[in-house]
């Protein structure tokens, strides 16, 4: 890979990260100290089950980044809550937010995360998912009233940010942390290092 100034002409960053999720490039900040943030324009739609859903977004979105930057090694990833059947995305509406709360309260439910690592010069196309198992304890109408005044749960899948406000709703967690933030990184650090990019 090229390996002069960041403005230098042809210069491709030896890894990217096709997302603008604050909470991803922290937790990816955690593996690799430099890296680049180019977000994909992959609409977020679909009626796939939760775990083919999540790995096709996820690799569409790793694969949009890499065909402008084939030099680049690029991670991607999409996550979804599920309880019983139900997928539960990022809400559109403080009240659909409220809703996926009062769904979660009291129960269990699923963290899915789609994970992709796509280098396209040297035709590596990797897609990997982890699951974690979250509970809720029982909320308050309150409580779920002033989480979602807060604006918090508006741009999270499910309605909420375990790393934020909503660590007091959280009985019990089976599974990688990480993954219900964003980012699976124990995953993620395996399938760089197939890629190519090993990290200490």
């Amino acid at each position: 890979m090229p390996r002069g100034p960041r403005d230098a002409p042809g210069f491709e960053p030896p890894l990217i990260l096709a997302s603008r999720s604050p909470r991803r490039v922290g937790l990816l900040r955690r593996l690799v100290a430099d890296f680049a943030v180019i977000p994909s324009h992959v609409p977020e739609e679909g009626d796939d089950p939760p775990v083919e859903f999540v790995r096709r977004l996820a690799l569409a979105k790793a694969e949009e980044v890499a065909h402008a930057h084939p030099e680049s090694i690029v991670v991607a990833a999409d996550t979804v809550v599920v309880v019983d059947t139900e997928r539960l995305g990022k809400p559109a509406t403080p009240e659909a937010a409220t809703g996926m709360l009062r769904r979660l309260s009291g129960r269990p439910h699923q963290v899915i995360t789609g994970v992709a690592v796509v280098h396209a010069a040297r035709e590596v196309r990797l897609v990997e998912h982890e699951v974690t198992a979250v509970t809720f304890r029982r909320l308050a109408d309150e409580q779920i009233a002033r989480y979602v005044a807060g604006g918090e749960p508006m741009d999270k899948a499910g309605a909420y940010a375990i790393q934020g406000g909503a660590a007091q709703f959280v009985e019990r967690v089976e599974g990688d942390y990480d993954n219900v933030v964003g980012l699976p990184l124990a995953r993620l650090r395996g399938m760089l290092a197939r890629a190519g990019l090993w990290i200490r």
